[in-house]
């Protein structure tokens, strides 16, 4: 087996970057992102907290990640999907989502200071209720994707796959447990109370 380089997981492990104040947001169970097409990522609103882990580099076992927390907000009228990805110890990242009717298919942005530009994915719910992502540009090295898979009454997995021979096959490199953010409800949080402040975030006492 090729050996495993985890320097980056381009989706998720990110320096900490901006982020600017935005429209109004819109965290009901019942709002215009639990309503067609939008459902399919509006099923992942709200506040979570994140357990992973990471194949090691010799592809030999499984050892434990930082951990994160991460928290999906419905943009408006149901215009986007948005989440804030604030891994344990520090670092953020930002992914945008809209659904294109015309496709039936979801264009995302990923953004991190870590990143030279923004990164462009491509995702689609599959017939067992999962989302497929596919990594669009920058091209990657090895070829990687991502599912999600369908939220359990309990939380989500997730997981991140690389391929080692063009597409043929899959490996997992890295996984994802998502339960509710303890002593939350299971609504993502208003701006003001995730400290969205001056274009800047704020969680837990420090600024990043």
């Amino acid at each position: 087996m090729k050996p495993i380089i985890l320097a980056v997981v381009p989706m998720l492990l990110a320096s900490a970057t901006l982020l600017p104040e935005g429209p109004e947001k819109s965290s009901e169970e019942d709002g215009p992102c639990m309503d067609g097409p939008a459902v399919q990522f509006g099923r992942y609103l709200g506040d979570w907290k994140i357990e992973d882990e990471v194949l090691a580099q010799d592809g030999s076992g499984w050892g434990p990640g930082k951990g994160a927390r991460w928290v999906f907000e419905c943009l408006g009228d149901g215009l986007a999907i948005q989440d804030f990805w604030m891994p344990t110890g520090g670092g953020f990242g930002t992914n945008l989502r809209t659904y294109n009717p015309d496709t039936q298919s979801w264009e995302i942005v990923w953004a991190a200071k870590a990143l030279k530009g923004l990164m462009h994915i491509g995702a689609k719910q599959q017939g067992d209720g999962s989302i497929l992502m596919n990594i669009i540009s920058p091209r990657q090295d090895p070829p990687r994707r991502i599912i999600f898979f369908p939220p359990e009454p309990s939380g989500w997995n997730w997981v991140q796959q690389w391929s080692f021979d063009e597409g043929k096959t899959w490996t997992d490199v890295y996984r994802i447990r998502a339960t509710p953010w303890p002593g939350d409800s299971t609504q993502a949080p208003s701006p003001d109370s995730r400290h969205l402040r001056q274009g800047r975030l704020v969680h837990d006492g420090a600024a990043e």
